[in-house]
């Protein structure tokens, strides 16, 4: 009985945002032509940002073109099974790192039942050149069935397609996920403290929670560069750390909407971040989702929801320090 006073929240935040979402569809798009043919604006308020098709197709033309094709489906990820509703982590992962999974798996990544939510995992995967890295993810998807891979070759700038193809497949196969928390596979994830969190926030079907990035400056160096032919302002729109960020089940219509229309962006966080706004989605920002690093102190992790770049070694540690023995005050349902 705890339980039914979230759940009649997060039922009727649903149907609200469903029905706001259904108005927003039925309208045009925030992006909508600018004065140049084959742009695309949005204002957030305080910036109006402009993207031109053209250039977005000549400088990163595979992301304009790529179609979403499935080479592992997961379709046994999200099964329509009676019980509690379904928190979903979806995790970004590479072919190669079958041992970063296979640590996640042994830890925060268990299926398991915890409170009012049935969490579940799923590992999203391109295209590895190496036979063994693909064979071996075969086997992993055999005998856990928790891993979806397209066919486009991993890469930096690839993660927007993961991103977008991961949209088209999450709002086609997982419907019934209430909430999806979106981040990587190296990093501590703490689903009781994201439970807990999720039914003390009366307002969490509405919104994208994360640690939310504002009008951050574009670089034009480093691996995270953007030329300014491609994206002439000096600021991005506001946007989640990709590190780790929870979006509701209701907002994943807008998003693929969004992603009908808007170019895909080579940084996959400022990708989301215009989808967002394209969708007319709101966010909070709340710094425990710890993203940009932290004291490496046993009880600090208790009180975070990710904490992100966890060596192996110590994603085992932290986790049989907070659920195993107990050494700290821990927020949540204890998972078994």
């Amino acid at each position: 009985m705890k339980c039914s006073g979230p759940r009649v929240l997060l039922i009727a935040g649903v149907f609200w945002l469903s029905y706001t979402v259904w108005i927003k569809l039925r309208q045009p798009p925030q992006g909508t032509p600018g004065p140049r043919p084959g742009s695309v604006e949005l204002p957030d308020g305080t910036f109006t940002f402009r993207l031109d098709y053209a250039a977005f197709r000549a400088e990163f033309p595979q992301l304009q073109r790529y179609r979403c094709r499935e080479l592992i489906p997961g379709d046994g990820v999200c099964t329509r099974s009676p019980g509690p509703p379904l928190l979903l982590l979806a995790l970004k992962s590479h072919p190669a790192s079958s041992a970063r999974r296979a640590t996640a798996r042994r830890t925060w990544a268990r299926p398991r039942v915890l409170g009012c939510y049935r969490v579940r995992a799923v590992f999203l995967v391109g295209v590895s050149p190496d036979p063994r890295d693909m064979a071996l993810l075969g086997r992993e998807s055999e005998e856990f069935g928790d891993v979806v891979q397209w066919d486009f070759a991993e890469s930096h700038q690839n993660l927007s397609l993961k991103e977008r193809c991961f949209l088209r497949w999450v709002g086609a196969h997982c419907g019934q996920a209430d909430f999806i928390f979106k981040g990587d596979d190296d990093e501590f994830v703490n689903p009781p403290a994201l439970v807990a969190y999720l039914g003390q926030m009366p307002n969490a079907p509405h919104v994208i929670h994360g640690y939310i990035r504002n009008h951050s400056a574009v670089m034009r160096s480093t691996k995270y560069r953007v030329s300014s032919t491609l994206f002439p302002q000096d600021t991005y729109p506001d946007f989640p750390s990709g590190g780790g960020f929870i979006m509701p089940r209701a907002s994943v219509p807008a998003l693929v909407a969004a992603s009908e229309h808007i170019p895909v962006f080579p940084l996959d966080d400022v990708y989301f971040g215009f989808l967002v706004l394209a969708a007319g989605l709101r966010y909070r920002h709340n710094e425990q989702f710890r993203v940009y690093g932290m004291q490496d102190e046993l009880c600090l992790y208790a009180e975070a929801f990710v904490v992100h770049g966890v060596s192996l070694g110590r994603v085992e540690e932290v986790w049989r320090g907070l659920y195993e023995e107990r050494r700290c005050n821990v927020t949540g349902p204890l998972p078994s």
